[in-house]
C-alpha cells in the first residue's frame, strides 16, 4: 500500500495521529473531522495515497465509496438531521486543503451555520452541446 509519509490523512489511516474511527477496512477509513462544519461531519478517505480523485483507479473509488451510503444513513440517523451534504474538493483551485482525497460527510438543518453560495450560470447557445461532446470524446 503506498502511503505519502508527509500526508497527515496516511498518517491517520496508518496509526501514526490519533483519531475518532467510524469504520475501517483494507481499503477505506472514516473518521470524525476535528474541525467540524456541523457537529458529525465526518471524512471518508482511501487507506492508500492519492492527492486527486482523477488518479485514484476507478477499483479503489468504487472499494471506498461503496461505504458512503451506510455512513451516510449512519450520520443522519446519529444527528438527527435534515439532510446531508457529500462534499468532495478536487485540487487546491477546488478547495481542497489536504492533497489526499477524501469525502466530507456534513449533516445539515436549518439555521446552521454551513452554507453554500451556488451561483448557477447559463451557457451560451450551442455552448453546452459543444463542451458535452469535447467530454465524451474524453471519456
Amino acid at each position: 500500500m503506498s502511503r505519502n509519509p508527509d500526508c497527515i490523512f496516511c498518517k491517520i489511516a496508518a496509526g501514526g495521529i490519533p483519531s475518532t474511527k467510524l469504520l475501517e477496512t483494507e481499503e477505506a477509513l472514516a473518521f470524525m473531522d476535528i474541525g467540524p462544519l456541523a457537529p458529525g461531519h465526518v471524512l471518508l478517505i482511501p487507506k492508500e495515497h492519492y492527492e486527486t480523485l482523477d488518479v485514484m483507479p476507478a477499483e479503489q473509488a468504487a472499494a471506498m465509496l461503496s461505504h458512503l451510503p451506510s455512513l451516510v444513513r449512519a450520520v443522519q440517523a446519529a444527528t438527527g438531521c435534515e439532510g446531508i451534504n457529500v462534499l468532495q474538493n478536487n485540487g487546491a483551485i477546488a478547495g481542497q486543503l489536504v492533497p489526499h482525497v477524501h469525502f466530507h460527510v456534513i449533516p445539515r438543518d436549518p439555521g446552521g451555520t454551513f452554507t453554500f453560495n451556488w451561483p448557477a450560470g447559463a451557457y451560451e447557445d450551442g455552448q453546452m452541446d459543444t463542451l458535452a461532446d469535447a467530454i465524451r470524446k474524453e471519456l
